[in-house]
């Protein structure tokens, strides 16, 4: 019973929410409606849990003082100085929170994103190698693309801004669109198989 019931539960609500995308009759989609503001609901009150363990496993690491305990407590230090000046003073725009947000979170990013640059010029460095007919092929066309896109490349040859923006919006699109089929076909198989009882991760088991 406490597996049935929880599987039966999604069976049920993930078939009203397929079939209410394909009757748009009030019988089916006042109840979808109803089920999308619980799920609403339902995550609000995740996020809560999930900070909440956040927290607690964090003041666990900090207590017993083990790896990393350092960041550790300044994740917690500012997960609660924030909870509670938003809570106190708002989270309006050209307040507290919103300047603690603007000029200490953006800039964090912007630096991680940053860091980032640097592993993925090292990626490219490996994945560029010309070691293949394949591996040749994506060197020429990133060297291309890199010309197209900076104003060096156009004073070599005019035509490299054209050709770049042909690679971005032909191959480059074709198999972009092709990956998020291939994502989108994966999504419907798991959703299908949570609907029918066959996945069922979500309950806690392998």
């Amino acid at each position: 019973m406490k597996n049935e019931v929880p599987v039966v539960v999604a069976f049920f609500t993930g078939m009203l929410m397929v079939v209410s995308l394909f009757i748009p009759h009030p019988v089916v989609s006042t109840p979808a409606s109803v089920v999308r503001q619980w799920a609403i609901i339902i995550t609000a009150f995740a996020y809560v849990l999930g900070v909440a363990n956040i927290a607690r496993i964090s003041l666990h690491n900090v207590k017993r003082r083990q790896r990393d305990w350092q960041y550790k407590a300044a994740l917690v230090f500012a997960l609660a100085t924030m909870a509670t000046i938003g809570i106190a003073l708002g989270i309006e725009s050209g307040g507290v929170f919103d300047w603690i947000y603007l000029n200490m979170y953006v800039p964090m990013q912007a630096t991680m994103f940053s860091l980032l640059a640097f592993y993925i010029a090292s990626a490219a460095y490996r994945a560029f190698r010309a070691r293949s007919p394949e591996a040749t092929f994506l060197l020429v066309t990133a060297a291309i693309v890199m010309l197209g896109r900076v104003p060096i490349g156009e004073k070599i040859w005019s035509g490299f801004p054209g050709l770049t923006e042909w690679i971005m919006e032909v191959p480059n699109m074709a198999a972009k669109r092709g990956i998020m089929i291939g994502a989108a076909l994966g999504a419907i198989s798991t959703g299908l198989k949570m609907i029918l009882g066959l996945e069922r991760s979500y309950l806690g088991g392998d």
